[in-house]
């Protein structure tokens, strides 16, 4: 945060209070996300040479790149009660309303760059009745991204009290809106402030009790926060992969600086361009020949030739060189191992690639998914209290398990997971669930369907598995 933006009212109100904004981690995480956004980082993208001259270092967005590689492994396919799915459908239904998989997709690349997102659950266009009741209104998620996360009171590295820092557009105009969670005697309550068009505090303050469930949920990278007063925050993983950053982005400048300067060049002398005089009998180019030629002067430096060639080199084997070791150091840095992107055959091997083959990295994905899942969990929690207190309808059941279902197909290879099933059913042709699993994964159906499957067909049970 700059200072202007520390001197807003939003950020003034934090003090008044009594809430002290740490600035440590907005310099952190502000440096990251300059990166994961591709913004330029000043003192660094843009320079000035020997000459005096300013200059730009290319950028190769590698930064984005590696922060969506890491998404991927914690996409989800679905979220789901089990067997209570009829009941769970009301969740679903809200979670899609507010466009829970896009932004959760959002989130996943952000908290990889900056190390901490968030969510929080609100109610718009309630009714407050005068004994202090609410009724009605629209359950909205807002989700928070981590410069705008301000953790109050933290206990086991778990954020109890927490501010929220939020921002939206209305005909244009953008408005701000401070909401502080505090929990006193087991029970949360909600502060609502809100910031009109010239980011003034309004009058639409509004206090109101919540309940024992949490009403904001929290994702952090699994990996152990080491920087020092960052409590509360998790572990920005691009912050230590930024030194090797800037050695890709200079190689990548140092390659398209080549290329911008491997163009051909043809001297001639002024006895080849002597049929053009000007004025004054200065020998002269017309604008068809300074698109072959440059006129060096009275002499080339072979007295021999009329026309001097000069090809650049184009150092692609030493840039290639460097470029892989540039990679593996980012790779290593990132937790992905060393040598986990490549270039290979002309083209870069991502992370997801090396898992799908490799599965080394199963076990830090494993601690990653369990954060996902607690943050789900808590934000499914927080929706299903919500609407059991102010919608009036039927009361959603808290006491299923919250499922939560990851995308392998990055790393897993279905086909061999698929022969290793059939070969199953083949090989233990008494056991009826492996030919069961089998047409499930070979058809995607449903266990219900497969069994309709194989108890209907009229040929020998190994005749489709032969085929």
């Amino acid at each position: 945060m700059n200072t202007t933006e520390m001197q807003s009212p939003a950020f003034q109100k934090l003090k008044e209070l009594g809430i002290q904004y740490n600035q440590r981690a907005a310099n952190v995480i502000k440096n990251c996300y300059d990166w994961y956004s591709n913004n330029d980082v000043e003192g660094f993208h843009t320079r000035t040479n020997l000459n005096g001259v300013n200059v730009e270092v290319a950028q190769l967005g590698f930064a984005k790149r590696l922060c969506a590689d890491n998404a991927n492994l914690c996409e989800i396919v679905e979220v789901n009660a089990g067997e209570k799915k009829a009941k769970f459908e009301g969740v679903l239904k809200l979670l899609r309303a507010n466009k829970f998989s896009k932004m959760y997709r959002k989130q996943l690349e952000e908290m990889a760059a900056t190390g901490t997102v968030g969510a929080y659950v609100r109610l718009e266009g309630a009714e407050i009745y005068d004994d202090g009741k609410i009724r009605g209104g629209d359950i909205k998620i807002n989700y928070v991204s981590s410069n705008c996360i301000v953790p109050i009171r933290v206990e086991n590295d778990e954020i109890i009290d927490c501010a929220f820092l939020g921002s939206g557009y209305l005909n244009g105009v953008q408005l701000t809106t401070l909401v502080v969670f505090r929990k006193t005697d087991d029970k949360y309550t909600a502060e609502s402030y809100y910031f009109n068009e010239n980011n003034e505090l309004t009058d639409k303050a509004t206090m109101l009790q919540l309940g024992e469930v949490k009403p904001f949920a929290i994702m952090r990278t699994a990996e152990v926060n080491n920087f020092d007063g960052m409590q509360g925050y998790g572990y920005p993983k691009l912050y230590t992969a930024i030194p090797f950053l800037k050695t890709i982005d200079l190689c990548y400048s140092v390659l398209f600086g080549d290329l911008d300067k491997g163009q051909k060049l043809l001297f001639i002398n002024e006895i080849m361009a002597s049929m053009q005089k000007d004025q004054n009998g200065n020998s002269f180019l017309t604008q068809e020949q300074k698109k072959l030629f440059i006129l060096l002067g009275e002499k080339l430096p072979d007295q021999k030739e009329l026309i001097y060639e000069y090809n650049p080199e184009i150092r692609t084997a030493q840039i290639k060189e460097v470029f892989n070791l540039c990679l593996s150091l980012l790779s290593l840095s990132f937790g992905y191992g060393s040598k986990k992107y490549q270039l290979e055959s002309g083209e870069i091997k991502t992370a997801t690639e090396y898992v799908g083959q490799r599965q080394d990295s199963m076990q830090e994905l494993n601690k990653q998914r369990v954060e996902s899942i607690d943050y789900i969990t808590d934000l499914v929690h927080a929706l299903i209290w919500f609407h059991n207190t102010f919608s009036g309808e039927a009361e959603w059941s808290t006491e299923e398990e919250i499922l939560v279902e990851f995308d392998d197909s990055y790393v897993t290879d279905k086909a061999t997971e698929l022969e290793s099933w059939r070969n199953d059913a083949l090989s233990f042709p008494d056991v009826l669930e492996f030919k069961i699993q089998y047409i499930m994964k070979r058809l995607n159906c449903e266990h219900e369907e497969a069994v309709k499957y194989l108890s209907t067909t009229t040929q020998d049970d190994n005749t489709d598995l032969e085929d």
